[in-house]
């Protein structure tokens, strides 16, 4: 199915998101969303997503705190178990701050690296956006060859940087993937990315080194949002980001784009 043209209005949007549970009442339960609050404010590094966090969030109270205003999760510190949700207005109100960046980049001619811990969902996301930004005169960064990190080979496919393990495209959270892209690029004396459009820890490895980064992530993952509120990270957009069907992605995919003055290609 092609990326939907013309785009989705807002309104439009926020329907489909919360019919397909993009956003609105989403899987993610609120259970296993606060485990990974209590987890990150533990100092549990795999949930940390690459970001240096220091001491800065040790109360979970507080990584729920930023949930609810920037996700929209349920903000009821007595709420434990069962529904929780993502507000989609805060969904497309980051959807508009990343078009401006996206526009940004296009004015300025900027070199963009996209890459994805979650393939399964966002693959087809970034893909569209990268073709859009080289359509419109930015350069899309071309990793090296040879890459590993994680016990698997870090390449590129359709100019997304996503870890391979046996033949399979792994859903990882983790930094070290775009760690090894980043050294490798510095190893061979090459331009770093000037904007990283990504998720999970490759996002939060980016912003963490000073590169601008903007990312997707999932009510369950506070490190990108607590990014963006410390300044780290330029926009997180909260998505469940693997719902049954990557086709549903498609027309936030074509908001984005049309929102960022950008036009789809095939």
């Amino acid at each position: 199915m092609p990326i939907p043209s013309p785009a989705p209005s807002r309104t439009e949007l926020i329907d489909h998101l919360v019919r397909t549970r993009i956003a609105g009442d989403v899987a993610t339960p609120r259970d296993n969303n606060l485990s990974h609050y209590r987890k990150l404010a533990n100092g549990d590094r795999h949930y940390w997503l690459g970001l240096d966090l220091g001491d800065r969030w040790t109360d979970e109270q507080d990584v729920l705190a930023v949930m609810a205003e920037r996700c929209g999760v349920v903000d009821d510190p007595e709420h434990r178990s069962g529904q929780d949700t993502i507000d989609p207005e805060l969904t497309v109100d980051a959807l508009d701050r990343m078009a401006t960046v996206l526009r940004k980049a296009v004015e300025d001619r900027r070199r963009v690296l996209f890459a994805t811990g979650h393939p399964g969902g966002l693959l087809d996301v970034h893909r569209s956006v990268a073709a859009a930004l080289r359509s419109a005169g930015c350069e899309i960064v071309v990793i090296p060859s040879g890459l590993y990190a994680d016990e698997g080979y870090v390449f590129q496919f359709c100019d997304v940087a996503m870890l391979e393990r046996g033949a399979t495209l792994w859903h990882t959270h983790s930094p070290e993937p775009m760690a090894a892209v980043l050294d490798g690029l510095m190893r061979e004396e090459l331009a770093l990315p000037e904007l990283v459009v990504a998720d999970h820890g490759w996002a939060g490895c980016a912003g963490q080194r000073g590169i601008d980064a903007v990312g997707f992530a999932d009510c369950n993952d506070p490190a990108l949002f607590i990014g963006e509120a410390e300044g780290t990270l330029a926009v997180t957009v909260p998505v469940d980001d693997h719902v049954v069907d990557p086709r549903h992605y498609d027309p936030l995919t074509a908001y984005l784009i049309e929102a960022a003055g950008l036009t789809a290609q095939p």
